[in-house]
């Protein structure tokens, strides 16, 4: 997401490094730069007027034309003002009620909304510790009961069942009684949607809304449509009292201009971001940290939080007391780290919230492939258990076994190995001289990767 808007800016804000200052004529060339970039990434036009305004009045202000750094003066300016754009902050979900608190689900047709109430489900249910039941009144299609029910079973919540043919109102309020009798502490109802905004749909929503009278409305949009996404949350803002927007798709949108154009145009803040199909790919909108992410200063705010959420504590204090011990670091222990990176999002994921990716040349990016890291748990997988143990073992008629076990090449498995090997002598590093001896070994494989294009280079060890 954010990845031509990003690369844009990124240009704009390294043409400022030559110059001693800023002036009213850099600004001027710069903005219409911002502008251009933002307008590609298809934000809404009065957003990007907007936007360039604030930007513009803030730039030409004393404290930045002082500056002895015009890109990085340029750059916080235009972060905050992004930031103001969409939010400010993070803004969760009231649920401070008598339960069941409802959470009444709207959008168009295909935005992802039956999927998005199962992610909303688990995250309630695993971070918030709420007791979560889900009821489906879209009436019209057989396929969404019958889906959230499946989607229900896998992130262990109640469904409260329905059947094509039924009233959506009679529906809700027997899921909202039964939530009561249950002792629920959330109801999410999920609705009909349209392939466009039109009367019936408005008429049947609003029906359902003063039957429940929900503590949250949220309207589930697919960023992918851009502008129109702006146009379609503002369409139901006008009919429907939202209290919050979800935008779904995030990660096949390289653009992003939905992100930046829908909180101005309704007004209503984006809550919670979806970026993949699996139940757990919903997260915490947080503008300042999204801004951040354009402006390629990384989010390692929520990579450390997505870590300490995903990554078996369990196993990786075993790891460390294992390799502390001086104990072999095998493929077994290879194995684990693949998954728990896999859990995380993958290479692809973990980059986008690092800093300085955004400086990176294209050519190094287009080698994160998470498709390798599943490749590579296949090899593994293929090899005996004494031969995870004891990776000497693999000779070379082994190594030819693993592969056709794999559906590999021999190659392929002579490079895991060779991963595997500098992993395990990092790892053997660590254990003999401690955080000095890895911080040696870091420094010595990020020199081997031109210092990451502009990331700097690891301190020495003390």
């Amino acid at each position: 997401m954010f990845e031509s808007l990003s690369q844009r800016l990124s240009t704009t804000v390294n043409r400022l490094r030559g110059r001693g200052r800023l002036t009213e004529e850099n600004i001027r060339e710069s903005l219409r730069e911002v502008r251009i970039a933002l307008l590609e990434a298809d934000v809404a036009l009065p957003v990007v007027q907007a936007l360039i305004q604030r930007i513009k009045v803030r730039a030409v202000g004393q404290d930045v034309m002082k500056s002895l750094s015009p890109g990085q003066a340029l750059v916080k300016v235009v972060s905050d003002e992004l930031t103001v754009v969409m939010g400010t902050a993070n803004t969760e979900l009231n649920l401070a009620q008598t339960p069941p608190a409802v959470v009444l689900m709207a959008g168009l047709q295909g935005a992802g909304k039956t999927t998005t109430v199962a992610k909303l489900a688990r995250l309630l249910t695993e971070r918030k510790k709420k007791k979560v039941m889900v009821v489906s009144c879209d009436v019209y299609r057989p396929a969404a009961i019958e889906q959230l029910r499946t989607l229900a079973e896998q992130v262990g919540v109640k469904f409260f069942p329905s059947e094509a043919g039924q009233d959506p109102v009679a529906i809700a309020k027997a899921a909202v009684a039964a939530a009561r009798r249950e002792v629920v502490d959330v109801l999410i109802v999920d609705t009909a949607g349209r392939l466009h905004v039109d009367e019936a749909m408005m008429a049947e929503i609003k029906a359902l809304h003063a039957a429940i009278t929900p503590v949250e409305t949220l309207f589930v949009v697919d960023s992918m449509t851009g502008q129109d996404a702006a146009n379609t949350a503002k369409a139901f803002s006008e009919a429907l009292p939202l209290t919050g927007v979800i935008l779904t798709k995030t990660d096949g949108d390289a653009r992003g201009g939905a992100a930046l154009s829908v909180r101005y145009v309704t007004g209503k803040p984006i809550k919670f971001l979806g970026a993949g199909e699996k139940t757990d790919a919903l997260e915490p909108f947080h503008p300042d940290r999204l801004a951040q992410r354009i402006l390629g200063m990384g989010d390692v705010l929520s990579l450390v939080e997505e870590v300490e959420r995903k990554v078996d504590q369990e196993k990786a204090q075993k790891l460390a007391q294992k390799v502390m011990k001086g104990k072999r670091f095998d493929l077994n222990d290879m194995k684990d780290q693949l998954e728990q990176m896999s859990n995380m999002g993958g290479l692809a994921g973990l980059m986008d919230k690092l800093p300085g990716v955004g400086n990176l040349p294209d050519s190094v990016k287009s080698k994160v492939n998470d498709g390798e890291m599943s490749r590579m748990v296949a090899i593994i997988n293929s090899m005996t258990k004494k031969e995870r143990r004891h990776p000497d073992l693999l000779n070379g008629s082994r190594r030819a076994r693993v592969a056709r076990g794999s559906g590999t090449q021999p190659a392929d498995v002579n490079r895991l190995l060779k991963q595997y090997m500098q992993m395990e002598k990092m790892m053997s590093k660590l254990s003999k001289g401690g955080s000095k001896g890895l911080m040696r070994q870091m420094r010595g494989a990020m020199k081997g990767m031109g210092g990451m294009g502009g990331m700097g280079s690891l301190p020495p060890p003390r």
